[in-house]
């Protein structure tokens, strides 16, 4: 019975699958955008818009099924101290999926985008809590911390319109308080205890995010790029810059599901880049945002390939 519990893909499919519609959401978006201000063609990011939301509903159908089959697997992962912050992620694929269909189709957007806010918010309340009442060890910290937080700042891009500035603003505020504060702890971390476990290296990349969603979501709340939108900007290129000066770090890393949390990242900084060129023509921005776009549809098309291969090796959705 055991070794057949092993073998039993369903009841390990991770939370962490969510990742993936996380990253292609970013590549849509990125492509999107790139259409809009870069004469890219169209069709792209309409092929990858219905790709990614196949994606996300295979996803959820699988987890869903997962929870009636095996609720005490899925209790499990919602109560580990790293797994829990993956959770998160189930909102932040809805938020970005209301932002990939906002221009286009506002109904669905609005589909996407209520549910996805009030999961978001129970989700960071229920998250922050569990901080909170247990004891976490030093070594369960790593930048994963910040997905929850993330999704907090990625609410407003998408709600202008949705709801009013108010709503959004808190929203904003939280996820830059609490970037502030993880990020401490998460630098305390990195720097005086040990490394943290080679699978979770990949999520370094997560240090982009909260700077370059910051940023355009400020953006789109205020259509002014102001000394403030500008500190964003640079600290994203800094972490931006910062994981490129440590690509030995990432090279020889056995692939993980969790590379998935290289593409997210990236995509907010190029959708960032472009932002910028929108607005001040430059031609370091306009290069940027080339680099920027061929590195993200690089990573992507990495991981997919090794996801994909080690799907049919059977090395994902296993018992660690």
């Amino acid at each position: 019975m055991e070794v057949i519990e092993e073998k039993n893909r369903l009841k390990f499919f991770p939370i962490m699958m969510y990742t993936v519609v996380m990253g292609l959401s970013g590549l849509t978006i990125t492509y999107q955008k790139a259409a809009l201000w870069l004469g890219f063609p169209h069709i792209i990011a309409e092929a990858l818009m219905y790709i990614t939301t196949a994606i996300f509903v295979l996803v959820s159908l699988i987890y869903i099924y997962k929870f009636f089959k095996y609720k005490t697997a899925v209790i499990s992962e919602l109560s580990h101290p790293v797994r829990i912050n993956f959770f998160a992620a189930i909102s932040i694929s809805m938020l970005m999926l209301a932002i990939i269909f906002k221009e286009n189709y506002p109904l669905i957007s609005a589909i996407f985008w209520y549910p996805g806010t009030l999961l978001h918010f129970y989700l960071t309340m229920r998250i922050v809590v569990f901080w909170i009442n247990e004891n976490q060890q030093i070594e369960h910290s790593n930048p994963a911390w910040f997905i929850p937080i993330v999704g907090n700042v990625l609410i407003p891009a998408a709600g202008v319109g949705f709801a009013n500035l108010s709503l959004l603003l808190y929203f904003f505020s939280v996820g830059m308080f609490f970037w502030i504060i993880i990020f401490t702890v998460i630098l305390n971390r990195i720097i005086f205890h040990n490394q943290m476990v080679v699978k979770f290296m990949p999520t370094l990349f997560i240090l982009i995010a909260p700077p370059a969603v910051g940023f355009i979501s400020y953006f789109k709340m205020f259509g002014v790029i102001d000394t403030f939108a500008l500190v964003l900007f640079n600290l994203a290129l800094f972490f931006t810059l910062l994981v490129a000066f440590m690509y030995k770090n990432f090279i020889k890393i056995k692939f993980f599901i969790s590379w998935w949390a290289f593409v997210f990242p990236l995509a907010a900084m190029a959708i960032s880049a472009m932002l910028m060129y929108s607005q001040n023509n430059s031609i370091f921005s306009l290069l940027l945002s080339y680099v920027m776009i061929a590195v993200v549809t690089l990573i992507v098309s990495i991981v997919i390939y090794q996801t994909v291969l080690h799907i049919k090796k059977e090395e994902i959705c296993i018992k660690e």
